[in-house]
C-alpha cells in the first residue's frame, strides 16, 4: 500500500499563486507553508498582503515570497514573473486564484470593462502557465490549478463577465490537460461555492444571502478555507498524478453535475 502521507506532502515545492493573500488565498498559503513548500504569492492588496506576512511570521514559517504585480499588464507580469522564476529556479505548481468581479446588469458593461475581467481573469492566469511550463517539462513534473468557479455551471446574473472568465478557465484545464500530460504535468480546476471573504459584499443583505446559499447547499454549513485548502493540497501533489482536466466543485453539494 502507498504511503498517503507522502503522496500527498508538497515539501521543497515552489508554487506560484495569484491572489494568495485574499479570502480563501490566505489559508491556503500558509497551509503550504506550513507542509514544506515555497510560496510566491502575487498580490496587490497591501492590507492583506500585511495580514498574510504577519500571520507567516507568527507561525514562523519559512518560504514565503510576496510580489505586488499587476495582473492586468501582462507585458509587466510576464518580465517579472520570468526573473522571479529564475531567482527561484523555478515554478513547480501554478494556482491561478486571482480574480476580479464587478457586478451590474449584462447591458450595462462595457466591451471594454469585460475584457478587463478576461485581462486578469484568464490572460493572466495563461501568462503565469506560460512563464511556469518551460521548468515543468524539463523537469517531467507540474501541476496547474485553476481556481473556477460554480457559477460556470449554475449562471449568475449580473456578473456575466465574472461567468465568462471562469468558464473560460474551465475549458483552459481541459485542453492544458490534453496537452501537458505527456510531460508529467497534470491541470485541474476547483469551483469553490460560496464563501464568506471579501466577495460577498457585493450583496446588498448579507444574513439573507447566508440564508440562500444553506437553502441551496447539500451540507448545512458555510464553507470555509481550509477546505479549498485540502483540495489544494490534494492536486499539487503526487496523491493525484493520475488526476487531470477535471474539475472539482469544493461547495457543499450546491451544484452537482
Amino acid at each position: 500500500m502507498s504511503d498517503m502521507p507522502s503522496m500527498m506532502s508538497v515539501a521543497n515545492k515552489t508554487i506560484l499563486y495569484t491572489g494568495a493573500a485574499g479570502g480563501l488565498g490566505t489559508e491556503t498559503t500558509l497551509n503550504f507553508l506550513r507542509a514544506g513548500a515555497r510560496v510566491v504569492a502575487i498580490d496587490n492588496n497591501p492590507d492583506k498582503v500585511a495580514n498574510l506576512t504577519a500571520l507567516a511570521a507568527k507561525e514562523e514559517l519559512k518560504g514565503l515570497t510576496v510580489a505586488a504585480l499587476d495582473l492586468s499588464d501582462l507585458t509587466g507580469l510576464r518580465r517579472s514573473l520570468e526573473a522571479i522564476s529564475k531567482e527561484v529556479g523555478g515554478f513547480d505548481v501554478v494556482i491561478n486564484n486571482a480574480a476580479i468581479y464587478p457586478s451590474k446588469p449584462f447591458e450595462e458593461y462595457s466591451i471594454e470593462e469585460s475584457q478587463a475581467v478576461q485581462r486578469v481573469n484568464v490572460d493572466a492566469g495563461i501568462v503565469c502557465v506560460q512563464v511556469a511550463l518551460p521548468h515543468m517539462r524539463a523537469r517531467g513534473w507540474g501541476r496547474i490549478i485553476n481556481i473556477a468557479s460554480v457559477t460556470a455551471y449554475g449562471g449568475w446574473a449580473n456578473l456575466s463577465p465574472y461567468v465568462q472568465s471562469k468558464g473560460a478557465l474551465i475549458g483552459l484545464s481541459r485542453a492544458w490537460a490534453r496537452e501537458f500530460g505527456a510531460y508529467g504535468i497534470t491541470v485541474n480546476a476547483i469551483s469553490p461555492g460560496a464563501f464568506p471573504t471579501d466577495a460577498e459584499k457585493i450583496h446588498p443583505d448579507p444574513e439573507g444571502y447566508t440564508r440562500f446559499v444553506l437553502d441551496h447547499q447539500a451540507v448545512k454549513r458555510r464553507g470555509d478555507p481550509a477546505d479549498i485548502a485540502n483540495a489544494l493540497m490534494f492536486f499539487a501533489s503526487d496523491a493525484a498524478s493520475f488526476v487531470t482536466g477535471q474539475t472539482l466543485n469544493v461547495d457543499g453539494g450546491w451544484v452537482m453535475h
